[in-house]
């Protein structure tokens, strides 16, 4: 796979004839809105199939993935164009492998909202080794309802493992120390808590738990990881692995409300896994940069290493950016916005996409209809490359992807060509 760089007078076109590939898998690949409106600075995926399987009639892909040695999923990640869907038609051209093998394997989780678009979830379940619908709040001892039941039975339909999301929001959408502390104080609650956990895993059909409390008190570290500990024990005998989402610490003793509650010596023998949130550098309330600068995601890595084999860690991966406005000033608020939708805006402002190279993120700058200038902070091709061999390179054991909700066919294309995703079921 080569990632290209959009130059001046560059088209479709004659990128297909510079790579040798046929215009119509760049097309493919890449999913543009509108293929003739390419940004100076842009990326673009650019692959190369070995294999392909021209379609006869009576073909289906699970005839075509047996008659190559290969699995049905395999055929949809390698042809976007199908979004998902087993419906070919004779004389397509189905891409079986790609020049270019994997660097590893890798486990793919990715959260998602239970009012995702289904076409674009169905378009993406095949990159997914793991789907997680966010986010069922408690109440002391009672799990509050979550409508997740098509997104879990999508899941499993496709083979995905679905993952119960366990967090501490409250009703305002805020994570919640006080709500943390409560639960964290009270053994009784804890253990309905789990038992309740237990029952709706078995009733909907969970197959992994992934818990998120963030913003917990430092007095709480401790009971936090009993807890973790005391939800584990409850899940060995259906087999389901615990996962906790870690805020990304870079040392032990780090200050700051959102880490000092989160204690990755004592969590590591508390759980299976672990996702290290490694963005929101830049955030809705912070100056403008890259939302998961590598720099700072590297180090991340380094002191979770320090405390976690390799094969329990998951890195954090975003799949957002921001738009400030300039000159930035505290308390000023970013717009979030897709990573289509930034390429977007910079081709209707007219402004070229720099890429960081300490970073590894894409950004630019525009003026608004008001004469307001903006920055933005994003992520393609090149940044989601960089995490991804990131992860390759330490041995991890998988991605966690924030969010499913935002398309972004780039990012799975590199995701794909990079790395085997490991099937959880």
């Amino acid at each position: 796979m080569d990632i290209h760089v959009v130059q001046p007078g560059d088209t479709m076109y004659r990128l297909a004839q510079q790579y040798g590939v046929p215009m119509e898998r760049l097309l493919q690949d890449n999913q543009l809105p509108d293929p003739s409106q390419l940004v100076v600075g842009q990326a673009i995926v650019v692959q190369y199939p070995e294999v392909t399987h021209t379609v006869k009639a009576g073909d289906s892909l699970y005839s075509i993935a047996q008659m190559h040695n290969t699995t049905a999923v395999q055929l949809l990640r390698n042809n976007p164009a199908l979004q998902g869907r087993d419906l070919i038609y004779p004389g397509q051209v189905i891409v079986v492998q790609y020049r270019d093998q994997p660097q590893g394997t890798l486990t793919v989780n990715s959260y998602a909202y239970p009012s995702i678009d289904r076409e674009l979830l169905r378009a993406t379940l095949p990159y997914l080794s793991l789907l997680t619908p966010f986010t069922y709040r408690f109440d002391e001892d009672e799990l509050i309802p979550l409508r997740d039941e098509a997104l879990v039975n999508a899941a499993l339909q496709s083979r995905v493992a679905p993952v119960l999301h366990l967090s501490n929001l409250d009703e305002d959408e805020r994570f919640s120390p006080e709500l943390a502390h409560e639960l964290l104080g009270d053994e009784e609650d804890q253990r309905e808590l789990i038992q309740e956990i237990v029952r709706t895993a078995d009733r909907k059909g969970y197959q992994w738990i992934d818990v998120d409390f963030e913003y917990i008190r430092a007095e709480d570290a401790q009971a936090y990881a009993r807890f973790l500990a005391r939800l584990r024990r409850a899940l060995a005998p259906s087999g389901r692995p615990l996962i906790a989402a870690l805020a990304p610490k870079t040392s032990a003793g780090q200050p700051g409300r959102l880490y000092e509650g989160i204690d990755y010596h004592l969590i590591a023998q508390s759980v299976d896994f672990a996702l290290l949130m490694t963005y929101e550098w830049g955030n809705l309330a912070s100056p403008p940069m890259a939302v998961a600068p590598l720099p700072q995601v590297q180090r991340v890595v380094e002191y979770a290493l320090t405390e976690f084999y390799p094969n329990q860690l998951f890195l954090g991966v975003p799949n957002y950016g921001y738009d400030w406005t300039l000159p930035f000033r505290p308390g000023s608020r970013a717009r979030s916005v897709n990573n289509v939708e930034a390429v977007r805006l910079a081709w209707n402002r007219r402004t070229a996409i720099r890429y960081d190279e300490q970073a590894q993120a894409p950004w630019f700058r525009y003026v608004d209809d008001r004469g307001t200038e903006h920055e933005v902070w994003f992520e393609d091709a090149r940044s989601i490359q960089a995490k991804v061999k990131l992860a390759l390179d330490h041995g991890l054991y998988g991605l966690g992807v924030w969010n499913l909700d935002r398309p972004f066919p780039q990012g799975w294309a590199v995701v794909n060509a990079t790395a085997n995703i490991r099937s959880e079921m």
